[in-house]
């Protein structure tokens, strides 16, 4: 994160000064944008300006400047792209990310504020407040364009967080445009931010002569980010996990009705690279394990290509029928293959006289398992068996899936 003083040194010049016109700053005609080599002296001349305005469009104004450098980062470049080429903005050319705040900040201050949830979104991910929810791949279609739906799903959103009903309340739907770090193949994503007037605060700060007490307004967020293509919903959202299932249960009921209800499925990187060869699946006795399978593998070639193959069955592996098909151009034996995704068929062993379970799980580059209609226990083990082979990476220090 940048701070106050380098995002002004930062900035392009021709940028900056029609920042602070839009502002209605006005700076001196000789005032040099670019004096003194943008050093610590041209942050004093900056602030001599601001310091002749009002109080309060003082503190706004320096508000605004500290926000836009709060932005000014390289998570907050990548959610300013997502956000801005959907939306027609061409930023192709432009001078940096502070040159992009700037820019949104006085042409489009919607898509600067859309761009600061995603990013806060996306600093979230993994962490507590969020939760990944996977539906089975059904086919079936969403209803996220769907009016009804947005508004009655807006409704049980205002039930989920008990509110009463004078709290003022917004939602903003927008799509962004996700491309994968590795095949560059582009995915449209729908976005909701749902903004609801919260209890205010009382603060002090100083008046002119003393201190005094203000109100400040408070506003809370529930946001979602949702993958059709995935069959996938991000939720990022205050409360603890029974929070955030009532969220899912409520998307599922509106969006995609048809469908059996999602999962929560931790987000972890993936690693696929070792399944070029034919990987020995280490099982522990404990483990009640009697077959582990690779039933497919997806490929993606640097030449733009992508290719899927499937093989199940107890008489060839998958590698033994790509190496008997292919031989030496085998996409797990020539260069320029990457291996992008892989479906696993754990069959565990018969256990009182009841057929035998088989849990089937899906990994994809660069952070997306699918392990749906599963209890929590048979997540957790199948999460345990990912990290033992070397599949997914282990938990981070927090915990995904918090025990509210």
């Amino acid at each position: 994160m940048a701070s106050y003083s380098g995002f002004l040194r930062k900035s392009p010049a021709n940028r900056l000064k029609a920042f602070f016109a839009a502002q209605g700053v006005e700076a001196p005609d000789d005032f040099n944008w670019n004096s003194a080599g943008r050093g610590k002296e041209f942050v004093a001349e900056v602030d001599a300006i601001l310091a002749q305005l009002p109080g309060l469009k003082y503190d706004r104004i320096k508000a605004d400047l500290d926000h836009l450098a709060s932005l000014a980062t390289d998570g907050t470049m990548i959610s300013a792209e997502q956000l801005c080429i959907p939306a027609g903005i061409d930023i192709e050319g432009m001078e940096g990310i502070q040159d992009i705040l700037l820019m949104l900040a006085i042409d489009h201050p919607h898509i600067l504020e859309r761009v600061a949830v995603q990013a806060s979104m996306n600093r979230r991910t993994g962490g507590q407040g969020w939760a990944s929810f996977q539906f089975a791949d059904d086919g079936k279609p969403w209803a996220l364009d769907d009016a009804k739906a947005r508004g009655d799903f807006l409704h049980d959103t205002l039930k989920i967080l008990d509110l009463p009903d004078h709290r003022r309340h917004e939602c903003d739907w927008y799509s962004t445009l996700y491309v994968h770090p590795i095949t560059g193949e582009e995915t449209d994503l729908t976005h909701a931010t749902i903004y609801v007037e919260d209890r205010a605060a009382s603060e002090l700060a100083f008046a002119e002569t003393t201190l005094e007490r203000r109100v400040v307004p408070k506003v809370l967020e529930v946001a979602l980010a949702c993958n059709p293509r995935d069959r996938s919903v991000e939720i990022c959202a205050k409360g603890g996990k029974k929070i955030r299932d009532q969220y899912a249960q409520a998307f599922a009921k509106h969006f995609a009705p048809h469908s059996q209800p999602p999962t929560e499925a931790p987000r972890r990187d993936v690693t696929l690279e070792r399944l070029r060869m034919a990987h020995e699946f280490l099982i522990e006795p404990a483990d009640g394990i009697e077959r582990v399978e690779i039933s497919s593998l997806e490929f993606y070639s640097q030449g733009g290509g992508f290719a899927r193959y499937e093989k199940r069955g107890n008489e060839e592996t998958i590698h033994q029928f790509l190496d008997r098909r292919f031989g030496n151009k085998s996409p797990l034996r020539a260069g320029g293959w990457t291996i992008t995704a892989s479906t696993l068929r754990i069959k565990m062993a018969p256990q009182d006289g009841r057929r035998a379970k088989i849990h089937t799980v899906t990994l994809r580059t660069p952070n997306t398992t699918t392990i749906p209609n599963k209890t929590d226990s048979e997540r957790k083990f199948v999460f345990g068996l990912l990290e033992r082979w070397g599949l997914v990476s282990p938990p981070d220090h927090f915990d995904v899936i918090d025990a509210n």
